[in-house]
């Protein structure tokens, strides 16, 4: 069966309103992840890589303080299985032989660990972990260098300055130059936070059209987006209730979509806009990926895709079982992570930004 994600269509059309807006069109590609087992020859988030096992596998070399109780990645993801095994089945085991098992491994590790004394294993390079592998074939807004045709990203766990964010490396490379694959990398001996770790996801990427946040719009645009008169002379269908804010009303359902995307526009909001900059040449550096801690949220429900309208709609989610966080990354304050790339050079070293 195809797995296939629409959102539905904006409740007004902004460019038949504001025309002016048309040529700051941008396109993106919602990528949709949804909990599944991808394999490494698919677009996935927090699934396998393609990774040559000769190639030697990405460390962090900063300096990490790890305390040695945080939770390791496969304890948080054994956490996660049992607390949506009970949140099906309330009356099950509060552990099954399977999940003891691995309870106790997990246990008589962190027991040696302790006994083996310092320097700590985080304090040593620490194994990055996969966060998501595109193919240019499932995103075709990639701009990838030479023949490389997949783009792999991977983080460190563990939370670095300034403002305390995973440390993110990219790699791009040619599937068809990989032979054998990396059967098991390795894991990093703990993560700062579970959401640092992200859950296997497969991906049904979706072309639309963005706009900018209103932030990002000249004082003269800004101005026209909040004249509620303008609204109302288009015959536009607002609710009245944003009378007092029809910027809102724009930014929350015609600007950019929320969750995890390639390109677009920027989701401003945290702190005004703040171009980034080519550390090489100094060229002014575009969106590559947003990496979100949700799909959508009570503000943004109406980006929510038609097949997931009546999970979005549903209230009481539990144990982790929010249709709006199938990943289960949590950046920041739960905000998003925005990756840039230099657009005269993917070669050129990118950078981050949580907002």
């Amino acid at each position: 069966m195809v797995f296939v994600r629409t959102t539905p269509p904006r409740p007004v059309d902004v460019t038949a309103v504001f025309p002016e807006l048309t040529p700051l069109a941008r396109p993106a590609i919602r990528l949709h992840p949804r909990p599944g087992s991808p394999s490494v020859t698919d677009s996935s988030v927090g699934g396998p890589l393609l990774w040559p096992a000769q190639e030697p596998w990405p460390h962090c070399e900063a300096v990490h303080r790890g305390t040695g109780r945080s939770k390791s990645p496969a304890e948080i993801r054994l956490d996660r299985r049992r607390r949506a095994r009970l949140h099906r089945d309330p009356r099950g085991p509060h552990f099954t032989p399977e999940e003891t098992a691995i309870q106790h491994r997990n246990d008589a590790r962190f027991m040696e660990r302790l006994e083996a004394g310092p320097p700590w294993p985080a304090e040593s390079p620490v194994p990055m972990l996969p966060v998501a592998q595109l193919y240019v074939r499932d995103v075709p807004l990639l701009q990838p260098p030479g023949d490389a045709d997949v783009l792999q990203l991977l983080w460190c766990p563990y939370e670095h300055e300034p403002y305390a964010k995973p440390a993110t490396a990219l790699f791009w490379r040619s599937a068809a130059d990989v032979g054998d694959v990396l059967a098991v990398p390795p894991d990093p001996y703990e993560a700062d936070r579970d959401g640092y770790v992200p859950e296997p996801c497969r991906l049904a990427p979706e072309a639309i059209t963005e706009y900018p946040h209103s932030l990002e719009l000249s004082p003269e645009m800004r101005l026209m987006v909040q004249d509620w008169n303008r609204w109302q002379a288009a015959g536009a269908a607002v609710d009245s209730s944003y009378a007092s804010c029809p910027a809102e009303f724009y930014d929350c359902n015609l600007a950019n979509a929320p969750g995890w995307k390639v390109g677009g526009w920027p989701p401003w909001g945290r702190t005004d806009p703040s171009p980034r900059y080519c550390s090489v040449c100094g060229v002014q550096m575009v969106p590559l990926l947003t990496i979100a801690s949700f799909e959508w949220d009570y503000g943004k429900r109406g980006w929510a895709p038609y097949e997931d309208e009546a999970a979005a709609r549903a209230a009481g989610h539990r144990a982790g079982q929010d249709p709006a966080q199938p990943t289960q990354v949590e950046v920041g304050s739960t905000d998003n992570m925005q990756l840039y790339v230099c657009p005269a050079s993917p070669e050129h070293p990118h950078t981050d930004l949580i907002q």
